[in-house]
């Protein structure tokens, strides 16, 4: 394949795997979690390379999932003392961010693991860095390799648990009572977040995992009230904002990450316009509903 084929379906797949696993979070109303895991993994990625000294393998994911762990539990447990559950996320966010910022800066020394990188990744090099498979006769980058098999974890457990996180997102009181595991299932799916977060770090950065893990979501809320249709819309959307991204990129010469990032917004108010129920302009042809006044007699 290409050069620009690799860097597409590499896109793609983040696009897919965020698009899906953000629905549950856009649902759960846990949309600022996404942001906090998406930095506080880089905790858990820095404290698995001073371990083991090496920056590619499954310690890397790992290390993402129980600081992903470790932030949802942090975040629950002050909200249980009291605190509010947005500052909750302020506080654990920054606070474990800033301990992954100290570390990089001070123990990881001259490794290609900077905050830039972090942040904002660097696409156009994921198809030199590449592994041979012979049972398909030809190389395949690693980023695109890994996101494949994550792709696939976050569509076989989305296939496997579709009842049980459907019924935990709208009523977990109702889910409880029935006797699932509500905590359980809340662990395994933020798990799932900080797995599919860390895979996607190094293609794309944590800023457009943020922006492909709330706004494609988001977008296909505002089409469908369905979750079958919801779950399919945001990973079309993911797609379509990966590729659109790509050639704003190329044509303005900029950020490959960022102009992805920012196609996700033009999808989003796309959608806020032109959706056929919650639109701008849906809402704004529609007839309004007469308000019937109710004439109240005074007897004297």
């Amino acid at each position: 394949m290409t050069y620009v084929a690799w860097i597409l379906i590499t896109a793609s797949l983040v696009g897919m795997s965020c698009g899906m696993i953000g629905v549950f979070l856009v649902l759960r109303r846990m949309a600022m979690m996404a942001d906090a895991i998406s930095h506080t993994v880089l905790l858990g990625i820095v404290l698995a390379f001073m371990v083991t000294h090496s920056l590619e393998g499954v310690h890397m994911l790992i290390g993402a999932a129980l600081a992903g762990l470790l932030t949802t539990y942090l975040v629950q447990w002050f909200q249980s003392k009291g605190v509010q559950y947005d500052a909750s996320i302020g506080v654990v966010f920054t606070s474990l961010f800033a301990i992954g910022v100290i570390l990089v800066s001070t123990s990881i020394g001259n490794t290609h693991l900077d905050i830039k990188h972090t942040l904002m990744g660097e696409i156009a090099f994921i198809p030199w860095n590449t592994v041979a498979l012979p049972f398909i006769g030809f190389e395949v980058p690693v980023a695109t390799l890994t996101l494949f098999c994550v792709f696939l974890l976050v569509l076989g457990l989305i296939l496997a648990f579709y009842k049980e996180w459907k019924l935990t997102a709208f009523d977990p009181a109702l889910a409880a009572s029935l006797g699932l595991p509500v905590v359980g299932l809340h662990y395994l799916f933020m798990t799932l977040v900080s797995l599919t977060t860390v895979a996607s770090f190094d293609a794309v950065g944590a800023i457009l995992v943020v922006a492909m893990l709330i706004t494609p979501a988001a977008s296909a809320y505002l089409w469908t009230e369905r979750l079958s249709v919801m779950l399919l819309l945001s990973a079309l959307f993911g797609v379509v904002s990966s590729i659109a991204g790509y050639y704003i990129a190329v044509w303005l010469d900029t950020s490959v990450s960022g102009s992805m990032a920012f196609s996700t917004g033009i999808v989003f108010v796309i959608s806020f316009i032109f959706s056929p129920t919650h639109g701008v302009i849906s809402k704004w042809i529609r007839p309004q509903p007469v308000q019937k006044t109710t004439l109240s007699k005074s007897t004297n």
